[in-house]
């Protein structure tokens, strides 16, 4: 059997059975991340993570490195990614299974990436870290053993970004309805901790990431996904953002589930701002 959109705990003790008897081709990431401190993602998978996982850096495998415009996290390249994945042992058969400690946050990323590049055989593990922890299951620490080079090649879907020059120019009279997913107060300009400027791009609507779960990480029901994007009606051409293109794709994973299509903004919010502060020229 093979995953995609979400996996529960028991099932993802299944397959790790299943590979541990040499049946079957098993990826574990652990994503877990945080922004204030961007190592203690990664020495938390030191201390304790699920057997075999091997741990994916939102700023190191999930992202290239910084530029002026980009976002804060910008979008890698299919070279990039490919190298990753390659790393990490996926190959086109592989299934894959991703988790973070953060209500989707960071694995929705991984998730999504390895959507767009081409790799369906992926899932989330609902309740993440903390429900394989309180289940009771076995844990490891430290690195895990090398495994063999995947064969993955990434060939990623073009008509699935947007970016600033895409949306800009058509800010007046837009052909889809852009969707912020950060946090209420930092959509209406009241907080803005992270990023330069406060505020929203015009004509974007909210949908904060945070909705997708509840207060203990575990998936909404079907039906609450649904609710949740009745507003905008069905034909809409949605564009998902967020601060830096991450929790944005928690969005993207929720409309996958209930069969909407949607794309990405990957610069996001910190993109719009490095556009505002460093315009650029018609000769650069």
């Amino acid at each position: 059997m093979t995953y995609q959109g979400v996996i529960e705990v028991t099932e993802l003790a299944e397959l790790l059975d299943r590979q541990n008897q040499g049946s079957g081709q098993l990826v574990i990431l652990d994503c877990r991340y945080d922004l204030a401190d961007t190592t203690a993602g990664e020495q938390a998978y030191l201390k304790a993570h699920i057997p075999g996982a091997r741990y994916a850096s939102l700023h190191r495998d999930l992202s290239a490195p910084c530029d002026r415009y980009g976002g804060r996290h910008p979008f890698p390249s299919a070279k990039q990614f490919s190298e990753c994945a390659r790393t990490a042992g996926i190959s086109a058969d592989t299934q894959v299974v991703v988790y973070d400690d953060q209500r989707f946050a960071f694995a929705a990323r991984a998730w999504w990436l390895l959507r767009h590049f081409g790799h369906t055989d992926v899932a989330i593990l609902n309740g993440g870290f903390k429900a394989w922890k309180n289940a009771g299951l076995k844990l490891s620490e430290g690195e895990e053993q090398a495994v063999a080079t995947g064969s993955f090649t990434a060939s990623g879907i073009a008509d699935e970004l947007l970016h600033y020059d895409d949306l800009y120019p058509r800010l007046d009279n837009p052909p889809w309805q852009l969707v912020d997913a950060r946090e209420t107060k930092r959509f209406l300009g009241n907080e803005e901790p992270i990023d330069p400027i406060a505020g929203h791009i015009p004509g974007a609507v909210n949908k904060p990431w945070q909705a997708i779960t509840d207060d203990e990480g575990y998936l909404q029901p079907v039906a609450a996904l649904r609710e949740n994007w009745q507003s905008i009606p069905a034909d809409d051409d949605i564009v998902c953002y967020c601060g830096s293109g991450v929790t944005a794709c928690v969005n993207l994973f929720s409309l996958h589930l209930i069969g909407r299509e949607a794309r990405l903004y990957p610069g996001s919010w910190s993109d719009w701002c490095a556009h505002i502060l460093h315009p650029r020229t018609e000769s650069a």
